[in-house]
């Protein structure tokens, strides 16, 4: 039961945060004629120009950039961009055709929501190590050899892409062109700041203390199902003179909850503190990068 909880928990949390992204673009961005970054904002142009629905556009492109992204960010990372890409094309192809027509009429607050749902969306899927594909992969892989945050190679990435579409709009006045890039560079950049924002919020690292008589169960626990190490430490109650053990370890932010779930089972009456740390680098954690 455990280990198909943990192998499929990434999977429906990468789903949610694709839904979010999808969502953004077929209720705000594509239904006010505008556009954003990435391999959606290529299918929109196309769509634009064409009538060709994003989903199919999506779905061919990703087809192209899988390989690179198995080759250098590892087979998992691969099977999960797959499922990204599979699952994003799919919801494209199921939500776009049900909504023809804006739900705001404001173009500019349009980019605004969509492209902060977009970025919310992305950055979820980030934090489960997936990707739906395009420049997301770009970024993942530059993100992986140096300390440059995804959002700001996306944000590179997507410049050309949003000015592009001054080609397309022939039937358009230059003025509304110029206006329609200018939207979309507002949803490219809300989408980049909320990929940091997320993603540095998953990165956050707690330092716990554990002070319990069963510290060797609740070590075993903690190593086997988080994964993550486990010091033990003599310690000594100054009250009570007696001798204990104290375990200390680092975790991520999110895995708290897992954190204090192992603890309770095994010893309500622990004592427990946690603190916010500055950064933590090392093996399951950030890389010192030069």
């Amino acid at each position: 039961m455990n280990k198909a909880y943990h192998f499929s928990k990434p999977y429906v949390i990468i789903t949610f945060g694709l839904f979010l992204y999808v969502l953004a673009w077929t209720t705000f961005i594509l239904p006010s004629g505008i556009t954003g970054g990435g391999v959606s904002g290529i299918g929109a142009i196309i769509y634009f120009g064409t009538g060709i629905p994003v989903g199919l556009t999506y779905f061919v492109i990703n087809l192209f950039l899988i390989g690179l992204a198995i080759k250098v960010l590892g087979a998992n990372f691969g099977v999960k961009t797959i499922f990204g890409i599979l699952m994003a094309s799919f919801l494209f192809s199921v939500m776009q055709p049900l909504i023809t027509v804006p739900l705001l009429q404001d173009k500019f607050m349009s980019a605004i929501i969509g492209g902060m749902l977009s970025g919310i969306g992305i950055g979820i899927t980030f934090t489960q190590g997936g990707s739906s594909g395009g420049t997301d992969i770009i970024a993942m892989i530059v993100n992986k050899y140096h300390n440059i945050s995804p959002g700001k190679v996306i944000l590179a990435c997507d410049v050309f892409i949003i000015a592009s579409i001054y080609l397309v709009m022939l039937d358009k006045t230059p003025i509304e062109r110029i206006q329609v890039i200018v939207y979309g560079y507002v949803s490219m950049s809300i989408t980049a700041y909320a990929i940091d924002a997320v993603i540095s919020g998953s990165k956050q690292s707690v330092q716990a203390f554990v002070f319990s008589k069963k510290y060797a169960e609740i070590a075993d626990r903690v190593t086997r199902e988080l994964g993550r190490g486990v010091t033990v430490v003599d310690g000594e109650g100054w009250y009570t003179k007696e001798p204990q053990k104290v375990l200390i370890s680092m975790f991520r932010k999110h895995e708290l909850s897992d954190f204090y779930r192992i603890v309770k089972e095994i010893d309500h009456d622990a004592f427990i503190s946690v603190s916010l740390v500055m950064g933590v680098y090392g093996q399951g954690f950030e890389r010192i990068r030069s």
